[in-house]
C-alpha cells in the first residue's frame, strides 16, 4: 500500500499538491476561526481571515515554480491577517508554513534563512503594534519564530536527504558505468592479445614454412634425398601451425560449447621443438642457460616463447644469417632473454615491407607482462634482442 502511494506521489505530483493545500486551507479556516474569538467572549468577523487564507492557499499552487514568490504573498496574507486583530497561530499561518517549507525544498539554504528572518521579522512586528486584545508577548514573539523556523528546517533536511540520495544514484550509475567501460577494456585487452598470439604463430610457421619450401625446391634436383627430409619437415611445421591456430582461436569459443583446446600454451620448456624447427629451416640456434632456472608465470612464459619465437622468425625472414644465440639468464626476480644473429641484411625487427610489426609486437607483449624489450645492431654485425621480464607477472 505504501509503495503504490509513493509511486501515485511521483506520478501525479500536482494532484498531491492539490489535496495537501486543501488541508492547509481548512486548517487557516480553522485557525480564523479560533482568532477570531475576542478574550471577552465576543466573536468579530470571520471573513476577512477566510479571505486571507483562501489568497495564501491560491497562491501555494504555484510554489513548484515561483517559490520566493509563492512566500511573500502567503506572509503578506498572514501579515494583514495579524494587522487587523487574528492572534498568529500555527493553524493561521499554516499557508505560510507551507510556503516556506517549500522554499526550502526547492532552493538553497541561504535562500531559505533570509526569507525565514524577513517572514518573521515581519510577523513579530506587526504582532507587537497590531494587537488589540494585549495577547501575552510570548504568543506575539516566540510562537511566530517557532513556527515559521520548523518548516525551514523540515523542509532543508528534505532538501539533504533528496540530494545524498540522488549522490548515492549518481555513484552507482558512475560504478556501473566504470564496470561497464572496464569489461569493454579487458575485452579489447583479449583480443589485442588473442590477435597478437595469431600474428606470431602464422609469422613464424609460414616463414618457416617458405624457408623449407624454398629449400626443398633448390636441392630437389641436386640433392633428392636432403629434399624429401625437408618436405617431411614441412609437414610437421603445417601440423605444428594447424594445431597452434586451433589452439589459439579455441580461445574464443564458450565454455560450454564443445572440442575446447585442451594442450597448454607454449612456453621455454618447448625451446627444443623452437630450435629444432629453424635447423630444419637452414638456421642453427644456439641456446645457453644462465643461473639457476625458476619457475616462470604461465602469461611470462608464454611471452618469453613468443618474443623469442618472433625474433627468430624474423631473423629467418630478413636476415642473412646462418647461426643464432638464445641466452636465457634467471636473476632473483628478472628473467633476461638475449637473441643475436651474424646476419648482415636488414633490420629483422624493423617492419617489412609486408607491413610486419615485429618489434611493436615483441614491445606489447613484454609491456603486458611489466617487462621492456630492446633491440639494435651489433658493432661486428647482426642483430641483438634483449627482453627483461618479471620472474612472475
Amino acid at each position: 500500500m505504501i509503495f503504490r502511494w509513493q509511486r501515485f506521489a511521483k506520478s501525479h505530483p500536482y494532484a498531491i499538491d492539490v489535496a495537501i493545500i486543501v488541508q492547509v486551507f481548512a486548517a487557516a479556516v480553522l485557525g480564523s476561526s479560533f482568532s477570531a474569538l475576542e478574550p471577552s467572549g465576543a466573536r468579530n468577523a470571520l471573513w476577512p481571515g477566510l479571505l486571507m487564507a483562501g489568497l495564501a492557499c491560491v497562491a501555494l499552487l504555484w510554489h513548484r515554480s515561483h517559490p520566493r514568490a509563492v512566500v511573500v504573498l502567503t506572509a503578506i496574507c498572514g501579515n494583514t491577517a495579524g494587522a487587523i486583530g487574528y492572534l498568529l497561530t500555527p493553524l493561521l499561518l499554516a499557508p505560510v508554513m507551507a510556503a516556506l517549507y517549500w522554499l526550502a525544498v526547492h532552493t538553497n539554504r541561504k535562500t531559505a534563512r533570509v526569507y525565514s528572518f524577513a517572514v518573521t521579522a515581519m510577523l513579530v512586528t506587526t504582532a507587537l503594534i497590531s494587537d488589540p486584545y494585549d495577547h501575552p508577548l510570548a504568543l506575539k514573539t516566540i510562537g511566530p519564530a517557532a513556527w515559521i523556523v520548523m518548516p525551514i528546517a523540515w523542509g532543508t533536511a528534505v532538501r539533504l536527504r533528496v540530494a545524498y540520495l540522488k549522490a548515492v544514484q549518481a555513484r552507482a550509475e558512475h560504478a556501473e558505468r566504470t564496470r561497464e567501460e572496464e569489461a569493454r577494456h579487458r575485452v579489447a585487452e583479449e583480443r589485442m592479445r588473442i590477435a597478437r598470439e595469431l600474428h606470431d604463430v602464422v609469422a613464424h610457421h609460414m616463414a618457416l614454412a617458405n624457408a623449407l619450401a624454398g629449400t626443398a625446391a633448390h636441392l630437389a634436383a641436386t640433392r633428392p634425398e636432403q629434399s624429401t627430409r625437408i618436405l617431411t619437415d614441412l609437414v610437421g611445421t603445417t601440423s605444428t601451425a594447424l594445431r597452434e591456430l586451433k589452439a589459439t582461436v579455441g580461445l574464443l569459443r564458450q565454455p560450454d560449447e564443445p572440442e575446447a583446446p585442451l594442450e597448454p600454451a607454449p612456453g621455454l620448456g618447448r625451446l627444443s621443438e623452437l630450435t629444432a624447427a629453424f635447423a630444419s629451416a637452414g638456421l642453427t640456434v644456439t641456446v645457453t642457460t644462465e643461473g639457476k632456472e625458476q619457475p616462470l608465470s604461465p602469461g611470462v612464459d608464454l611471452t618469453a616463447f613468443r618474443i623469442v619465437q618472433e625474433a627468430l622468425t624474423n631473423v629467418t625472414k630478413h636476415a642473412a644469417a646462418r647461426a643464432a644465440r638464445v641466452s636465457i639468464a634467471y636473476n632473483r626476480d628478472r628473467l633476461t632473454i638475449t637473441v643475436t644473429d651474424d646476419g648482415s641484411g636488414d633490420a629483422p625487427l624493423a617492419p617489412s615491407p609486408s607491413g610486419g610489426f615485429g618489434l611493436i609486437g615483441m614491445h606489447e607483449r613484454a609491456q603486458s607482462v611489466g617487462g621492456r624489450v630492446r633491440a639494435g645492431r651489433r658493432p661486428e654485425g647482426g642483430f641483438t634482442v634483449t627482453t627483461q621480464l618479471p620472474i612472475h607477472s
